[in-house]
């Protein structure tokens, strides 16, 4: 069992959006919607999703201003999928950072082998010097990065996309200090609460998911004023 990889798609046209949802759920994908950029915006902030599907057309904010928006905190794969289809457009939206460009009307064979791909090539492991890093084991707790669970004494442990983000930024850095600041901005970018109390109502549910004890953690630890620190592995 393994966490669902999440796509949020942002499209003003219903029966497009709906038609894809439905195809993306069948196929095994966690699917989130937006039909407008400030709300697309605001999911990707709060939902951390694994892949975005952009229509540029969007009734209040042009797709390139979002692709810059985005791009300036997140690697996230961007495809763009629109009914712009001159090279001018599609220029500027891989120069602003989008992963690919797929023009209307597409085939939903050609969608998914594209997301597949963007997925593969995304540089998606959250620290650099961990990019060969497959799992983390500590005791009884092994996360899986390449299959995106986690599991305790073999048994799985459900995350959410918010929490699992956490504990693998935590578990790719394992014996280091990672500041409130720096969890902040990597989860959810510009767009956090500046007071910390989202980081800490999420840090709340994982401890009750993987500690025994969540007042006298084992594997998460506060370094108060700071941030936290993940246990080295191999304890």
């Amino acid at each position: 069992m393994q966490q669902k990889i999440t796509v949020l798609f942002i499209e003003d046209e219903k029966n497009i959006l709906a038609f894809m949802s439905k195809v993306l759920k069948n196929h095994g994908y966690k699917t989130v919607t937006a039909s407008t950029g400030k709300e697309g915006l605001q999911l990707i902030s709060s939902n951390c999703p694994d892949l975005i599907l952009l229509d540029l057309g969007l009734p209040d904010i042009d797709g390139q201003s979002i692709i810059r928006s985005v791009r300036s905190w997140t690697s996230c794969p961007i495809i763009v999928i629109s009914a712009r289809t001159t090279e001018k457009e599609k220029v500027l939206a891989l120069d602003n950072g989008a992963d690919d460009y797929i023009t209307k009307p597409f085939g939903t064979s050609e969608l998914l082998a594209r997301i597949r791909t963007s997925l593969r090539h995304s540089s998606r492991p959250l620290a650099a010097s961990s990019a060969n890093i497959h799992t983390y084991h500590c005791r009884d707790l092994v996360l899986d990065f390449d299959k995106r669970s986690l599991t305790i004494s073999g048994e799985f442990v459900h995350l959410t996309p918010v929490e699992y983000k956490i504990v693998a930024l935590l578990a790719q850095n394992s014996g280091k200090v990672i500041t409130y600041s720096t969890l902040l901005h990597d989860v959810w970018g510009p767009y956090a609460d500046e007071d910390n109390k989202i980081l800490r109502v999420n840090m709340a549910n994982i401890r009750r998911k993987i500690e025994k004890n969540p007042a006298q953690p084992e594997y998460i630890f506060t370094e108060v004023g700071v941030g936290y620190r993940m246990k080295e592995e191999d304890c």
